[in-house]
């Protein structure tokens, strides 16, 4: 194995496997969770392409999102990885208070064009998957809160359980898309990179939840 970057800040450790040069990046290949490190494989060979650890930490949920890796750690830490470099960090408020229970299920929920939701009991955060920056941000009602572990997808809409003590069972329910929570009287919100057109959708009216 090469080292391929240096550690950084957050105790990162991406190493290339030197079996792969001069083309590491080319192909396709899959992610698994290996003890306390995230390694790539190649799907026609099946040699390890590389690997991605953070000193003192494991990882405890993966996503693929095309080309890149989104990992979530013990800590609450959220990193995503194309295989070259860690790409950007984000760390979860509160983490200690409900992750190690709940493990990392269905916390990580790709909402398309793009867009990451990253599931916890207190709130739903969208992160735009190119750089990592905050799209939007729903917080879980009053005396109640989010179950990422149910939350379940129905053609482009995500729907998240949010069971309520004293609460009508159609406010238990949460539909989300990229852009937020769907309503019926959503404006205009767009969430692409600086300098390029926002998108708009025709087929349905879009929102900022008010």
């Amino acid at each position: 194995m090469a080292h391929h970057v240096r550690p950084a800040p957050y105790g990162d450790r991406l190493v290339l496997s030197a079996r792969v040069e001069p083309r590491p990046y080319t192909g396709t290949w899959t992610p698994r969770v290996r003890g306390t490190a995230v390694a790539a494989y190649d799907t026609r060979t099946g040699g390890l392409r590389w690997r991605y650890a953070r000193g003192g930490h494991r990882p405890v949920a993966v996503l693929t999102e095309r080309d890149e890796v989104i990992a979530l750690w013990d800590d609450g830490l959220i990193t995503d990885t194309d295989g070259r470099t860690v790409r950007w960090h984000r760390a979860l408020p509160d983490a200690a208070e409900w992750l190690p229970a709940q493990g990392g299920t269905g916390v990580l929920r790709p909402l398309g064009r793009g867009i990451l939701a990253v599931v916890t009991p207190r709130r739903v955060t969208a992160y735009r998957t190119a750089d990592g920056d905050l799209r939007w941000l729903l917080p879980a009602r009053r005396g109640c809160a989010f179950r990422p572990e149910h939350a379940l997808r129905r053609g482009p809409a995500l729907l998240v359980a949010q069971p309520c003590a004293h609460a009508a069972w159609t406010e238990q329910l949460v539909a989300l898309d990229d852009l937020g929570r769907i309503t019926p009287d959503r404006t205009p919100l767009g969430n692409d990179l600086p300098g390029r057109p926002e998108r708009v959708d025709v087929e349905k009216p879009l929102a900022r939840r008010r």
